[in-house]
């Protein structure tokens, strides 16, 4: 919701202030179409053509996303926590044996229903059932596999953050097809030279649209819009670490109220629940 608005005021107050000061929109609104389908159509074609179209695809999705926020709120981190919780305390009590049927199967575990966004989340799911398998092959080294856990993070954070990345590259180059829209401007402009000066005055004022267009777009929509998925995905991706640090943890046979506590201690500030409040929530998961 916040880039809406942000987007609400640059429109209102750039082109508010531009018709105080005594500007007139019939020269943009004349030459918006044209200006806006060269620099758009060169934008998105050099978009296409520089991208899989799997992440074109991811690209177009990433844009929604930035309007919906940050997936993980702070009731999901206290889910994480009482999963984990759970988890490791039937694995320190039973054995890692008494976790093979939550392990090989959390679409059934009994467990992991209990907490279905995070059931749904297939990064979620591998990264916590893939840890255990690691354990039941004996791969218990807390260091080698502190930097396994990291590896996958990642490459997990170096894929969802792709979208950011092309828009990024799209805004770095809107300044320029602007350009390029505004010199056609100029050239169909010197075609006409012998045209009256008001006529010559307002082709030129049409071409320079192509260059307030790119700059306008590039600086206040696109570049923005990367900024806020790439925030999005960074904060998303606190919820993995969370998960990769309750295992070293484990690692380092600590009880699983330890575990849980250096869990919650990593969690973002703006989202970490106390530890009163992930007590009460504990008690009440245990009474369900």
């Amino acid at each position: 919701m916040n880039i809406v608005i942000g987007f609400i005021l640059v429109i209102v107050l750039v082109f508010g202030g531009f018709l105080w000061s005594g500007g007139e929109m019939g020269p943009i609104l004349h030459a918006l179409p044209y200006e806006g389908m060269m620099i758009g159509g060169a934008s998105l074609g050099a978009f296409v053509a520089a991208n899989s179209f799997k992440d074109v695809i991811a690209t177009f999705k990433a844009v929604f996303k930035s309007l919906k926020g940050p997936k993980w709120k702070q009731s999901d981190y206290i889910d994480l926590l009482n999963l984990m919780y759970g988890l490791v305390k039937i694995y320190q009590k039973d054995g890692i044996l008494a976790l093979d049927e939550h392990i090989e199967n959390p679409h059934d575990s009994s467990i992991f229903s209990q907490f279905p966004k995070i059931q749904h989340d297939h990064h979620a799911i591998d990264l916590i059932t893939d840890s255990f398998r690691m354990l039941a092959l004996n791969f218990d080294d807390p260091f080698q596999t502190e930097d396994v856990i990291n590896k996958k993070l990642k490459k997990h954070h170096h894929e969802v953050l792709t979208p950011a990345h092309g828009l990024q590259t799209v805004a770095d180059g809107l300044p320029a097809i602007g350009i390029v829209a505004a010199v056609l401007g100029v050239i169909k402009t010197m075609g006409s030279i012998d045209k009256p000066p008001a006529v010559l005055g307002e082709m030129i004022g049409g071409a320079l649209v192509g260059t307030f267009l790119g700059v306008f777009l590039a600086y206040c929509f696109v570049a923005p819009l990367s900024g806020r998925l790439t925030a999005i995905e960074e904060q998303d991706g606190a919820f993995y670490n969370v998960i990769r640090d309750i295992f070293i943890a484990i690692l380092h046979d600590h009880s699983p109220t330890i575990c849980v506590e250096i869990g919650r201690g990593n969690i973002p500030t703006t989202l970490q629940p106390s530890f009163y409040e992930m007590e009460e929530a504990r008690q009440d998961l245990a009474g369900a």
